[in-house]
């Protein structure tokens, strides 16, 4: 069995063809076996138990769903539809009528690493679409309103003298676990982290670059390391707002780590031993584990790299 990446896996079939067909998306939106996965101010909706499951939400108890500003037919799995709603209009989205009573609203951060993968997933799929919707209201062209189209994975301009279309957009990062060929890799921290919390080092793709070239700039800009020997790991959707990270490993040429103040608080080697030693506390924790960089972290504890 393939491991996935948190967010990663959405079992649905997104079947692009049927999105250009507004009839049958209308008919199934409606459908009985239809669920509804609302997001309110990119929270998605979870319901607590003995486990935190995906907050789903039946039409038949949303006459009104079409009528919403933002409704998006994320795919089909087994003999369910799955359209994400925003629900972003209502200042108070758990006293809406069709929004389970035991529902919650909550950040996918907080409660992602403890939902099973392709809950997860579906979620993450959900509050990136709709996070793109409310951020491109309007043409990037002429400046006009636009409209939703082909079941929510595309806009266009409604401006007859400039139509232009715009797709959702998602940003490459790498991200790098820079080791030493041995027992040592380099980790750092920003002001952004959780308390006592250190990661591998990312960065956006330019212009330009390939991803292997973005990988020896950002490890070079931020810490003054040459790299080498630069192996793709895996990659993960990352929804917080719209990134797509590309992980790696990469082997250090030089070793004399100097942290990029402007980007990082504090950077250096840390052995194997420290690592597994971590008290995952104020003082010292890994990363978040439902990120990438947690993933490459423990890989190489486990299996080395290279």
């Amino acid at each position: 069995m393939v491991l996935r990446n948190f967010y990663a896996g959405a079992a649905v079939d997104r079947a692009a063809h049927r999105r250009r067909d507004a009839n049958w998306l209308r008919a199934r939106l409606f459908h009985p076996a239809t669920r509804l996965v609302p997001v309110w101010r990119n929270q998605n909706l979870v319901m607590p138990g003995t486990e935190v499951t995906l907050g789903t939400i039946d039409p038949r108890d949303f006459p009104d769903a079409a009528d919403l500003p933002v409704v998006v037919w994320l795919g089909t799995y087994g003999n369910r539809d799955y359209f994400a709603i925003d629900l972003s209009h209502v200042d108070e989205p758990t006293s809406h009528p069709a929004v389970p009573d035991t529902g919650r609203f909550e950040d996918l951060r907080r409660v992602g690493p403890v939902m099973r993968h392709d809950q997860g997933a579906l979620a993450a799929y959900a509050r990136g679409l709709t996070y793109w919707h409310e951020r491109h209201r309007f043409c990037g062209v002429c400046g006009s309103p636009t409209r939703s189209d082909s079941g929510g994975h595309s806009r266009t301009c409604t401006s007859p003298t400039c139509g232009a279309q715009h797709f959702p957009r998602t940003d490459p990062a790498v991200i790098v676990l820079v080791h030493d060929g041995g027992d040592r890799i380099v980790l750092g921290r920003t002001g952004r982290f959780l308390p006592g919390m250190y990661s591998v080092l990312a960065g956006f793709v330019e212009p330009g670059e390939s991803l292997e070239d973005t990988v020896r700039r950002e490890i070079a800009e931020e810490v003054s390391v040459q790299v080498t020997d630069i192996q793709y790991h895996s990659s993960q959707p990352w929804p917080f707002p719209s990134s797509l990270m590309v992980g790696f490993f990469a082997r250090a040429a030089t070793f004399d780590v100097q942290p990029d103040l402007d980007e990082l608080e504090v950077a250096r080697w840390y052995s194997r031993d420290e690592l597994l030693a971590s008290p995952e506390d104020e003082t010292f924790r890994l990363p978040r584990r439902d990120s990438i960089a947690r993933r490459l972290v423990d890989d190489w504890l486990r299996d080395g790299a290279g």
